[in-house]
């Protein structure tokens, strides 16, 4: 009988051990857990994430499981990267800072890279005035404000537009990514106070444009450089919005109740990306090595790890919110995280003619509705899994 007793402790103790160990950086992911593919059938989101007492382990290609394409101007083509990149489990602040530097900087909970607010160029190739990636490329983004460079890896200088409901304002926004240093990236609202208490409000970027009308040694302001296309166009001011000189704060989130350093995107009361957009100038806590610099992003794991498997939920359904609408040109459904797998969606005109098709659409994520090309009017959108259809109408202004 004691053996009994003492096997069935053991186990509870095992159990509450596991749970223990399942924090924020191995469950915030984007997992494919149904093989879904996404641009040129490639395998979407992140396909594995496993984690020791170190560090937690994201293998991804690229690519996201929302529609992406076309970038106009852009000739680059998204190719599946096979990263594996390592999250610090247990993040430390850095006395000695660590520039946030060019190609990847992060990634998305998604697997996509999050890339820097610079394009790597400046003006007449000098070094003093770089480039503002949203102002210079922003034109040639896709719908989800994402582009590829020249080896193929799609990214986002910005808030992933696709990736998380950015218009809702009453509720903290979730994590949409991790920084190399393994602190979070969270969306662009949170609590009031740094508490966790207050309203919750849509962080602002303590960065602004500066009124100088000319540049030392670049060029003065006019319809081509006018003043926020260069990076050094930006001045940090503390105590003009919320957030310090890297886009973060240390503040309690619905997340981490304890507290933790945490850095947000900057958008808008319209939605539009906000300098410096995501976090900015040095990492806050220390860089995990294998994710920087030239060949990174394939770490190669040598210590024993345990691989994480999401728990499916027993019954779910057809969980979203479309916006806006009316539209003139896109409209995002973004499926709730309890929304279930694998959802299709047909999209007829008023006299019933199908017009477009996506297929397995997955919770946590917001997809892209393209309408420009379409007449004015009214559209029905049909979301339906093998138990459930939903009919959402939408309609189209000029």
């Amino acid at each position: 009988m004691r053996k009994i007793i003492l096997s069935l402790s053991t186990a509870l103790l095992l159990v509450s051990i596991t749970f223990a160990q399942l924090t924020p950086d191995i469950t915030s992911w984007v997992l494919n857990t149904t093989g879904q593919t996404g641009y040129a059938g490639i395998l979407s989101n992140v396909q594995t994430v496993q984690y020791d007492s170190t560090y937690t382990y994201i293998s991804c290609t690229c690519i996201p499981g929302y529609s992406i394409g076309p970038w106009i101007g852009n000739p680059n083509v998204p190719a599946n990267q096979n990263f594996v990149f390592e999250i610090p489990r247990h993040p430390v602040h850095n006395n000695t800072a660590t520039t946030v530097g060019l190609g990847h900087t992060g990634v998305w909970t998604n697997g996509v890279s999050i890339f820097n607010v610079s394009d790597a160029m400046s003006y007449n190739n000098q070094g003093i005035w770089n480039r503002n990636a949203y102002f210079w490329e922003g034109p040639g983004f896709d719908a989800c404000l994402g582009h590829p460079q020249q080896q193929g890896e799609y990214h986002h200088h910005v808030s992933p537009t696709c990736l998380y409901n950015q218009s809702d304002s009453t509720h903290h926004s979730p994590i949409i990514g991790y920084a190399f240093d393994g602190f979070p990236v969270y969306g662009a609202y949170a609590y009031t106070n740094i508490n966790g208490t207050g309203p919750i409000k849509r962080m602002k970027s303590s960065y602004l444009v500066s009124t100088d009308t000319t540049r030392v040694n670049g060029p003065n302001l006019s319809t081509t450089y006018p003043a926020g296309c260069f990076i050094e166009d930006y001045n940090y001011v503390s105590g003009s919005g919320d957030l310090d000189q890297r886009n973060g704060r240390f503040c309690v989130t619905p997340d981490y109740p304890n507290g933790i350093y945490a850095y947000f995107v900057t958008i808008d009361d319209t939605l539009a990306p906000v300098f410096p957009y995501t976090f900015f100038g040095t990492y806050y806590g220390v860089v995990a090595s294998g994710d920087i610099g030239m060949g990174s992003g394939h770490v190669t794991i040598t210590d024993s790890t345990t691989i994480y498997t999401a728990v499916p939920e027993v019954e779910r359904h057809i969980k979203f919110q479309l916006y806006p609408n009316p539209t003139k040109d896109y409209t995002y459904i973004y499926f709730d995280p309890m929304s279930s797998n694998n959802i299709k969606g047909t999209l007829f005109d008023s006299k019933g003619q199908l017009i477009k098709t996506i297929d397995n659409m997955q919770p946590s994520i917001s997809y892209a509705l393209d309408l420009s090309k379409y007449r004015a009017g009214v559209y029905f959108l049909h979301l339906q899994t093998d138990k459930e259809t939903v009919i959402q109408k939408i309609v189209r202004i000029k």
